[in-house]
């Protein structure tokens, strides 16, 4: 139980950054908006769950577990590195030695290393049509974490659904904290990712 409510933890991780994004930003999350964040990746985190479990039957356990592992392992590395890009992107942004603007770059990849991208029309208000497509490009790495940690959790429905619980705790908490977080200039994406390098050696 107590892997099912880290892996909770971790998934969560990622919200509460974005929530603190879009306060320091001024961007609202109403209600709905956080609903369907959470919804939607609580769905994905459970489909990739189950399918893990399916796949677990069909391919040694430990193979699996070494599969799992690598795929952790290397979700945690990407995850410190995107953190590594933030920083060095924005203090050479604040000295003038590049931009951050990432033009025609596709969608995906905008809201990858930046979420409040998300405001497609600077209303700073995340409609709910905002916050599905926030969800569904942030949801890659809840996927492969679910497809890599079904077979050591007791219930994917229980972890989708304290997934859910602790993603409304982080907007919250990020909704509250946004400045404050921001007032220290560092990206702490990377946190994440070594809490799920932690994850995956301990599964």
């Amino acid at each position: 139980m107590e892997k099912d409510i880290f892996l909770a933890f971790i998934v969560s991780i990622d919200t509460y950054l974005a929530a603190a994004a879009y306060c320091n930003s001024g961007i609202r999350i109403p209600i709905l908006s956080a609903a369907v964040i959470n919804l939607l990746s609580g769905a994905v985190l459970f489909l990739a769950l189950k399918l893990s479990g399916v796949l677990h039957e069909f391919i040694s356990a430990d193979f699996f577990h070494t599969l799992s592992v690598g795929i952790l392992t290397f979700i945690g590395a990407v995850t410190i590195f995107k953190s590594l890009v933030r920083s060095l992107g924005e203090r050479l942004s604040e000295k003038g030695d590049i931009s951050m603007k990432m033009g025609k770059s596709p969608i995906v990849l905008k809201l990858y290393f930046d979420e409040t991208a998300a405001d497609f029309d600077n209303s700073k208000s995340l409609s709910a049509v905002e916050a599905a497509a926030l969800a569904l490009a942030s949801s890659f790495d809840s996927a492969a974490i679910g497809l890599s940690s079904g077979f050591s959790v007791t219930s994917p429905l229980s972890t989708s659904v304290c997934a859910v619980f602790c993603g409304f705790i982080a907007i919250l908490l990020g909704s509250l904290t946004g400045k404050k977080i921001s007032s220290l200039h560092h990206d702490f994406s990377w946190v994440g990712g070594v809490m799920l390098i932690l994850f995956a050696l301990f599964i």
